[in-house]
């Protein structure tokens, strides 16, 4: 029986589409043959560096198309890459370092390391390629998580786990069109997506940071089928003016890591009637978790869908459990955190969900963000979708803050739009009737932006209440 192996997706592809552009960024390209022979080529020279099965490789630089064959050619030897984020420092670098235990470092020319991506490209391989060994249950690729609950810790996925990934995030058997893929390369995304785009023969298109500019011109020069944004570049492409470019091509609009209001989906919708829209939710540790099917978006507004195929989820006194064939390996060398979130099969996601009555799945909370006020829980997201509608409120988030007689309020921290006034008792009055009394807001801080992960765009609630611990500001005024 054949092996679920990355390499064979890459191996496949060059054979059946050899002239196709696999992959592309900044005007530079490579076929998939291309990217095939460079793969094989970093095998070999790996290899004759002393690289094996189980060696851990570290790739820290930023987007570029040369990454794709490296992250093949460890597939290819059983290796594991370990991509690291290019805006760290040293010090936030160093503990992930220090973890990965890597035995070679590749980096770009920005970045410290044993020898550089191009540099290893240009070396000469005196051997052939050939058969490594590998399995299917194999680590190929560590991601750390962004720790900001802690420790960061080292996503293990296998093989057989990408592999099956691939096949249920919505891959074709016949290319469609280009990916537009806005995920940089050290982030589970910027890889599940993409070879979701390579099983199909697909063309792949990185776009730095959410430009959108460069995204509405990659689609136009690529005839782009597929665009995943998250909502806040959702709302820059939007806003602006679109008109000089062809975006005709796009099939699919879909979106998702963070909160995405019925207001910005009806406007997708608006804007581009002849897509499909979809909201994904999931994690590094689980991949897709649930997926909200496009004649049910405007329909349920809130829910990020009914369980991906295959994927079977519980409530464990209010977390979302999640179990299937495509679950991480557990957190490198970390078996306390492994153990405790993959128990039996299931693995705990952290989230507090609801189910309705037709399994459509809604995201309440975290279990680490949850506030405890006077004895009572309250979920944050929930305050927050109430918030949002307050007209004098350009943007909003919702955290607890320590508070000495209720153990912690429920502090409002607000964008205020210009020329509006915004005090606590006015926000206290728009949530009646929506919200229940001790859910409603009891302090408010203005602040200029909501702080948000760079990446996917999720409310760094911490980070909220560190700056509230810091000053408190109980009323505000524009």
């Amino acid at each position: 029986m054949q092996r679920l192996l990355v390499g064979e997706i890459i191996n496949a592809a060059a054979a059946r589409t050899p002239g196709v552009v696999a992959v592309a960024h900044e005007g530079r390209e490579l076929t998939y043959a291309e990217v095939a022979t460079a793969a094989d080529h970093l095998a070999v020279v790996l290899s004759e560096k002393g690289i094996g099965r189980g060696d851990r490789i570290v790739w820290w630089g930023y987007n570029t198309v040369d990454a794709v064959p490296l992250y093949f050619a460890t597939a290819h030897l059983g290796a594991v890459l370990v991509p690291l984020n290019p805006s760290f420092g040293d010090d936030e670098a160093k503990p992930l370092f220090e973890l990965a235990d890597a035995s070679l470092v590749i980096s770009d020319d920005g970045h410290p390391g044993d020898v550089t991506l191009g540099d290893l490209l240009a070396q000469r391989a005196n051997g052939s390629s050939g058969r490594w060994g590998v399995d299917e249950d194999d680590a190929h690729m560590i991601f750390f998580t962004s720790g900001t609950t802690g420790r960061s810790k080292g996503v293990v996925l296998s093989h057989r786990t990408e592999v099956i990934r691939s096949m249920l995030g919505g891959m074709s058997t016949w290319p469609r069109g280009a990916t537009i893929c806005m995920f940089p390369q050290f982030h589970m995304a910027g890889w599940a997506s993409t070879l979701e785009a390579w099983v199909s023969s697909e063309t792949v298109v990185y776009v730095d940071g959410g430009n959108t500019e460069q995204i509405l011109g990659a689609v136009d020069r690529y005839r782009g089928y597929r665009l995943y944004c998250i909502p806040a570049v959702w709302r820059r492409v939007l806003d602006m003016d679109r008109r000089a470019w062809d975006l005709s091509c796009v099939g699919q609009a879909d979106t998702g890591t963070s909160a995405t209001t019925p207001a910005l989906l009806a406007e997708i919708r608006e804007t581009f009637p002849w897509t499909t829209t979809t909201i994904t939710y999931g994690s590094t540790e689980a991949g897709l978790v649930s997926r909200m099917w496009p004649q049910d978006v405007l329909r349920k507004h809130g829910s990020v869908g009914p369980p991906g195929p295959t994927v079977r989820v519980r409530l464990d006194e209010g977390e979302l459990a999640v179990r299937s064939g495509h679950l991480a390996s557990g957190y490198f060398r970390n078996p306390e955190a492994t153990n405790e979130a993959f128990r039996d099969g299931w693995f705990s996601t952290g989230e507090l969900a609801e189910q309705d009555d037709e399994g459509f799945l809604y995201i309440v909370g975290r279990t680490k963000e949850m506030i405890r006020t006077g004895g009572e829980w309250v979920a944050p997201v929930e305050v927050d979708a109430v918030l949002e509608g307050h007209p004098a409120i350009l943007d909003v988030a919702v955290a607890g803050v320590p508070d000495e007689h209720w153990g912690e309020v429920v502090t409002a921290f607000v964008v205020v739009r210009p020329g509006h006034t915004v005090a606590v008792e006015d926000l206290r009055q728009f949530c009646e009737g929506k919200l229940t009394s001790y859910k409603h807001p009891r302090r408010v801080v203005r602040i200029d932006e909501v702080p948000r992960t760079g990446t996917t765009g999720q409310i760094q609630r911490r980070a909220l209440t560190a700056l509230a611990v810091r000053q408190v500001q109980p009323d505000v005024s524009g």
